[in-house]
């Protein structure tokens, strides 16, 4: 059984690197792999790295026929997320929605009835309206994505979700909190990249600079293992599932996780106004209780066990 991983990067090299942890030999599609980034993540040597464009259907149809792949994890997504979206919609909705159809829909053609996609929990936080109160009569009875990327998420989860009622795919869309985790390549969006950036500051014994508002976050790993948990599931149900740390931590509490992973680190709490809209200050907390249900998923790493995760792999690549 050949799993395929479309999109190698932050979430996705964490994927493969337990499929191969478990003797399995993933294939990668990336239309622009970075095998220096992937390597310090997985041995490279175990892994099938083919290059694939999601906007070419063919590409991703041949690249499952040849592999014989039997189930799909798209990670693939617009570069800088809520804030690559703000910057350029059309992009952001061609890679987004029309990629992941792309993705679903050559799994379809194929035969393959797993599917498990990337999606976001900007869905339970960049909303706005809702002021009909529920009522599906009126026509603001339900809140909606208030945000260009949180609003392409919606689409590929109720797309998916109806390949999956209407086409026989099984589907599944996880709802990732803000990661961060080891990653040396180009993506990752921007809390990941402030929360590494912040993480090597204060190594460095520099300023750390952190954002101001309540985030909840997920540790890279603990997102691909959700992730791998939908795609060995016995029954998906719903399909959509919260992958969170299941806490919303302050500016604060994560300067505090910071401090406590390198005593006495520099911390500066100050959200630059360019990215204000990917790091908004959270009010609420996702409820994990589904994904615990249905795929036995439960966070391994805290704040304070992620950093120091990422702090520990930091330091052994500047070592060499």
């Amino acid at each position: 059984m050949t799993t395929l991983i479309v999109g190698a990067g932050l979430v996705g090299a964490q994927v493969a690197r337990i499929l191969v942890e478990r003797g399995e030999r993933p294939v990668l599609m990336d239309s622009a792999a970075q095998p220096q980034a992937l390597g310090e993540i997985f041995d490279l040597a175990k892994a099938e790295l083919v290059a694939g464009d999601i906007l070419r259907p063919l590409t991703i149809a041949d690249t499952m026929r040849k592999h014989a792949v039997a189930k799909v994890v798209h990670t693939a997504a617009n570069p800088m997320l809520t804030l690559g979206a703000q910057r350029d919609p059309f992009a952001a909705i061609q890679l987004n929605i029309m990629g992941t159809v792309n993705v679903i829909e050559a799994a379809r053609v194929q035969g393959i009835k797993r599917v498990v996609v990337s999606s976001s929990n900007v869905l339970n936080h960049f909303l706005a309206g809702g002021d009909g109160s529920g009522d599906e009569m009126k026509e603001d009875g339900f809140p909606r994505p208030s945000t260009f990327y949180s609003a392409t998420k919606q689409a590929i989860e109720s797309l998916g979700l109806n390949y999956a009622r209407w086409c026989g795919v099984e589907f599944a869309a996880m709802r990732y909190g803000a990661v961060f985790g080891p990653w040396s390549g180009q993506g990752g969006g921007g809390p990941s990249n402030v929360m590494r950036a912040a993480v090597q500051a204060a190594l460095d014994g520099g300023e750390a600079v952190l954002p101001a508002g309540a985030m909840e976050w997920v540790y890279s790993k603990d997102a691909a293992d959700g992730t791998v948990r939908a795609l060995d599931a016995a029954a998906l149900g719903l399909g959509v599932f919260n992958i969170t740390m299941g806490s919303l931590s302050t500016a604060d509490a994560t300067a505090k996780a910071l401090q406590t992973v390198v005593p006495g680190a520099k911390v500066r709490i100050e959200t630059p106004a360019a990215a204000a809209v990917s790091l908004p200050d959270m009010k609420r907390v996702s409820d994990l209780t589904l994904a615990k249900k249905t795929l036995g998923f439960a966070p391994k790493y805290d704040l304070v066990a992620g950093i120091r995760d990422l702090a520990e792999w930091l330091k052994r690549r500047k070592r060499g």
